[in-house]
């Protein structure tokens, strides 16, 4: 009986992410407000009726696709960089992972980028709180590596630049061309890490000055 009802949970599990994927794929190139229930059936391959019993809304399904994703995100990424001594080699290894999540998911991370805002308040906090976590992760990094020589704001500011450097690469980056994703997340880290030192050692000259 139990091993009946885990099969029906992992069947009813597939399903949900044939749904999701084909929505985001959808969302991506339509976008949120111009896909339709329909459309979304189709493309996953599954009846209208079978639709609304995993997911009564398509408001319900793209929750589902951005919960889903950011969950990847976070997946074991603590536990991951609690086994790097080096905050340098924290930054190559959380650049590294983000751009090849990112190009394995590339609808998704646009939609996340430019759907978003469609989602209901409650919705849209727990996905944006999925985010902060991201954030907070990403921004501890970098102040290892600042060392206490970039004030908050400006240490902030470089963050989001961070995440811009690697988030709109889904605008113009495809992972099947001839730079590889491992090579893009080296272009991103040496052009990054060039630009966080220098400014480090202008806000070092500054304050010694």
């Amino acid at each position: 009986m139990v091993k009946k009802s885990q099969r029906a949970d992992r069947k009813s599990a597939e399903k949900a992410m044939r749904i999701g994927k084909a929505a985001a794929k959808l969302f991506s190139r339509k976008g949120f407000l111009e896909t339709t229930m329909d459309e979304i059936a189709a493309a996953a391959k599954i009846s209208k009726g079978g639709m609304y019993y995993y997911f009564p809304s398509k408001t319900e399904v793209l929750f589902f696709v951005l919960s889903t994703y950011m969950d990847l995100v976070l997946e074991d990424l603590e536990q991951s960089l609690s086994q790097i001594e080096d905050s340098g080699d924290k930054l190559k290894f959380v650049i590294s992972r983000h751009i090849e999540l990112y190009s394995k998911n590339l609808h998704q991370a646009k939609v996340l980028l430019h759907d978003a805002h469609c989602l209901p308040a409650k919705y849209f906090s727990s996905i944006a709180e999925k985010e902060r976590e991201y954030y907070q992760i990403v921004v501890g990094i970098l102040k290892e590596l600042a060392r206490d020589s970039i004030p908050k704001a400006q240490l902030t500011a470089i963050t989001f630049t961070l995440f811009g450097m690697c988030n709109w690469i889904y605008s113009w980056y495809d992972p099947k061309g001839t730079v590889t994703p491992r090579e893009l997340s080296e272009i991103i880290h040496d052009i990054f890490l060039t630009g966080f030192n220098e400014f480090k050692m202008t806000q070092s000259r500054r304050l010694a000055g």
